[in-house]
């Protein structure tokens, strides 16, 4: 039997669950820098946490269940990646990211890669977990050239 047989039919991500250090200051960061509702949450000492979401659909889900920060290094997550429509709206989303100081692995907009159409913004969250805004188009026509001509913008690199 091949595995083509065996794969869902249908698939998209569903939501993503994060843990972070300071819910309160996770959810403010998130739900400022997306837009996002919070749909239910839980204060209940060691069990804290929020789900967020827009329009009925669940986006992320937050767990305060861990110290220190990311490690990148460190099998797991490499980077969370959020798709918007315009150019625009990648430079407000980098507003709203310098207001909230993100810390930031390139300056401005950038292309995915050498040449690429699409590209965005690659910044971390409060917990140093590693996040893109990115859209599909638009980027090239900004003049932006990639931070390294021979790797994806978005390793981080």
């Amino acid at each position: 039997m091949s595995t083509a047989a065996l794969a869902p039919r249908t698939l998209q991500t569903g939501h993503v669950g994060l843990n972070v250090t300071d819910l309160t200051r996770s959810v403010a960061f998130y739900r400022r820098l997306l837009g996002l509702d919070v749909a239910a949450a839980s204060d209940e000492p060691g069990r804290r946490h929020a789900l967020l979401g827009r329009d009925g659909t669940l986006v992320l889900t937050l767990w305060e269940q861990s110290t220190g920060s990311f490690a990148p290094g460190a099998p797991g997550l490499h980077h969370l990646s959020f798709r918007v429509d315009s150019v625009e709206e990648v430079r407000a989303a980098e507003a709203v990211l310098k207001e909230l100081g993100a810390d930031f692995a390139h300056e401005g907009v950038v292309p995915h890669r050498e040449g690429a159409d699409s590209g965005g913004v690659f910044f971390t969250d409060p917990d140093g977990i590693r996040l893109e805004i990115f859209t599909p188009a638009g980027v090239a026509e900004t003049g932006a050239t990639a931070p390294d001509a021979t790797a994806p913008t978005c390793g981080f690199f």
